[in-house]
């Protein structure tokens, strides 16, 4: 069971990342990252998922906030990671 669990995070840090690269950096599906789209899934997923269910009250259940909390953290990261390698690429 415990895996099962572990393939559906994964699997919901995926589209979540994917979609949060399509709306900051559009394109294709042939222009992904998807290591840094998966890892922004999973980061975003966690800190934004989890942050607004909580602010929300609605704790650790499966709620649309928790689920736009997701793609909004997600886009988040994305934003962050893409101004950090900006820096560093100058």
């Amino acid at each position: 069971m415990r895996y099962v669990l572990i393939l559906a995070i994964l699997v919901w840090g995926f589209l979540v990342g994917w979609l949060a690269w399509l709306i900051v950096r559009g394109g294709g599906f042939r222009t992904i990252r998807w290591p840094q789209a998966v890892a922004a899934g999973l980061i975003g997923s966690f800190v934004g998922g989890l942050g607004i269910s909580l602010l929300n009250g609605d704790g650790l259940a499966l709620r649309p906030s928790g689920l736009i909390g997701s793609v909004i953290g997600a886009v988040i990261v994305l934003l962050i990671w893409g101004s950090i390698q900006r820096r560093r690429a100058r």
